[in-house]
């Protein structure tokens, strides 16, 4: 999709160089055209890539995530809502019970329980990691350490993670339509013969927890609920953690300096993690919203009834937020970055994956300082989503220098 900004330099949006490199765009955009409608596979959408406009977006009430809003008023009641009751995908007061209820289980108490399993899962894949040959850090740790960490917080079993980590990888890529409707429905069937299991045979996991859980008045979640809470967890647990993982390896190889800076001072780490989910932002862009009414912002007016995006990568290197935004700096205070959303629909798992980030880097760096990229940096490869931005590989190998 080749799709150009204005001004005196031409960029590439969501296609060819731009899979590589995508901020020289995303920067153009943010001075020249900050709300732009943009031609998406699925239909136009504008995208929004200033910060202060993807900050105040995210708790703006006329953005929903109905996509039926997209439809004539008379059109709505014929459709339904969305495919699966997902969280994500809905608005108060939905979502408001639905937080509720999860929150019950998804305990701060209950992450942080999880932080000496992540070092331990972490550990075992570091001993596993050959010396003696290149290897690839996505496919045999980064990618590794967040599917067994969210099997287990889960209940999955470990010898599927496989399968539904690629049924994961086709839902969020930029993946033809049938091919992601054939995906979301085995992860469905998948995880609904699941929940039964765990119904007769309950265990210590979340999926059990989530089936137990009920507030006040008796309200539980139903099956439909169950399996797309099961869908969401799996998916987000483990799609952001990977690249937040593989993209901040990434990093401190191509910058040596903010690597021996970490080494020699590792009360660095939480700033660091913090630093490279702004950075290179794992998620790129936010699922889309739907405007009920005309909204405008950065003097640009969205008609009713549009698709809008949040340019999450975008806003992060914006440089009215972020002095020396396209510098890797690991001192620099980066928490306020919109890397895990805002407002209501803030990620409940940020703190696991900032924990898993924190345990997973900081444990390669300390153990393997010598580590180095065993192919030119510009040999490197990116997955092809408007979702996400992560590596599809990246080879290390030990310095024998």
């Amino acid at each position: 999709m080749a799709l150009t900004t204005t001004g005196t330099e031409q960029h590439e949006l969501f296609s060819g160089a731009f899979w590589t490199d995508p901020h020289p765009a995303y920067a153009a955009l943010r001075a020249e055209d900050p709300v732009r409608e943009l031609a998406l596979p699925d239909g136009p959408a504008w995208l929004l890539t200033r910060y202060s406009d993807v900050r105040e977006a995210f708790v703006d009430p006329r953005l929903s995530k109905d996509w039926r809003y997209t439809l004539p008023e008379e059109k709505r009641g014929e459709h339904a809502a969305a495919p699966t009751p997902m969280m994500l995908l809905m608005d108060p007061p939905d979502h408001t019970r639905l937080r509720k209820l999860v929150s019950r289980s998804f305990t701060v108490r209950r992450m942080n329980e999880l932080q000496p399993r992540v070092e331990e899962i972490t550990q075992e894949l570091l001993d596993q990691l050959p010396d003696d040959r290149p290897v690839d850090l996505m496919r045999e740790y980064a990618f590794l350490v967040p599917v067994l960490v969210i099997c287990e917080l889960l209940g999955v079993p470990a010898e599927d993670r496989d399968q539904f980590s690629a049924w994961s990888s086709v839902m969020v890529d930029d993946s033809p339509g049938e091919e992601k409707f054939a995906a979301m429905g085995s992860l469905h069937g998948y995880l609904s013969e699941l929940l039964e299991r765990k119904r007769t045979e309950p265990d210590d996991a979340l999926l059990s927890s989530l089936l137990a859980v009920s507030d006040e008045d008796g309200d539980r979640l139903s099956g439909e609920e169950l399996v797309a809470m099961a869908m969401l967890l799996l998916i987000a647990g483990h799609e952001t953690t990977v690249n937040l993982i593989g993209n901040g390896v990434l990093a401190l190889l191509t910058h040596p300096e903010q690597r021996t800076l970490l080494q020699d001072d590792p009360s660095l780490l939480n700033s660091a993690v913090e630093e490279f989910l702004r950075y290179e932002s794992p998620v790129s862009n936010t699922p889309l919203r739907f405007a009920t009414e005309e909204v405008t912002y950065s003097g640009v007016t969205i008609p009713a009834g549009a698709t809008v995006m949040l340019g999450l990568a975008a806003a992060n290197r914006d440089p009215e937020w972020a002095e020396r935004p396209d510098e890797l700096d690991i001192t620099r205070d980066a928490s306020s970055g919109v890397f895990f959303g805002h407002g209501i629909h803030f990620c409940l798992g940020a703190q696991l994956a900032r924990t898993e980030g924190r345990v997973a880097i900081g444990k390669l760096i300390e153990q393997r300082p010598d580590l180095e990229l065993a192919v030119d940096p510009a040999e490197l490869t990116y997955r092809e989503s408007t979702l996400i931005r992560g590596l599809t590989s990246m080879p290390v190998r030990r310095s024998h220098t």
